[in-house]
């Protein structure tokens, strides 16, 4: 379980096919454990081997099958974000590490302090996410700014969060992973089963 709120951008050292893809990652981390669950760019991973400066961990084509991770190669900036423990603070929102699929950039623009970012979402997104609700963008938890047809969904980065993340390099065209508010694929869910 995570939180969406990113506490690292780390750097993709190394890419490798290996039935799946290995991804050897530099980051500022202290006391990584292997086992342990981290999210890249919100896609929970499991570290295989802990290196000074960083660790790896494996995506298996079940993973690759849902993500960009497949496509990512050595040099690109990740955010990070090690798993929720017991006690720590909650500043997000309940983020399950789970990519729901791939969202593209439709539109970047600059509001006084504020980047107003239009990504179209897929459907299963689109269809559990509302108003002043929460999603998840490349790890980090937003708050939905707008909604337009289309499953275009408007998201406001503040300045901290496009300093802190890679958020703040966007451009129309880009895709990303996106992660539905698990609250809303629960009531979706729930309402489903009752038909």
């Amino acid at each position: 379980m995570f939180t969406g709120i990113v506490d690292a951008v780390g750097r993709l050292d190394a890419v490798t096919l290996n039935n799946g893809v290995e991804l050897r990652v530099k980051a500022s981390y202290h006391g990584v454990k292997k086992g342990e669950s981290i999210a890249l760019n919100g896609a929970c991973l499991t570290v295989e081997r802990v290196l000074k400066g960083g660790f790896t961990v494996h995506a298996v084509a079940t993973t690759l099958g849902r993500t960009l991770i497949g496509e990512w190669r050595k040099g690109r900036s990740v955010n990070l974000e090690r798993a929720l423990r017991a006690g720590d603070r909650f500043g997000g929102h309940f983020v399950q590490g789970h990519i729901d699929g791939v969202g593209t950039v439709e539109g970047v623009a600059e509001v006084d302090d504020a980047m107003l970012v239009d990504i179209r979402v897929p459907p299963e997104v689109a269809e559990t996410t509302l108003l002043h609700g929460a999603i998840t963008v490349d790890g980090v938890s937003l708050t939905v700014n707008a909604l337009a047809e289309g499953g275009i969904v408007q998201v406001s980065l503040v300045p901290f969060t496009r300093a802190h993340t890679t958020l703040g390099k966007l451009a129309s065209g880009d895709r990303v992973h996106v992660e539905a508010d698990v609250l809303g694929k629960y009531v979706r869910q729930l309402c489903r089963s009752t038909q």
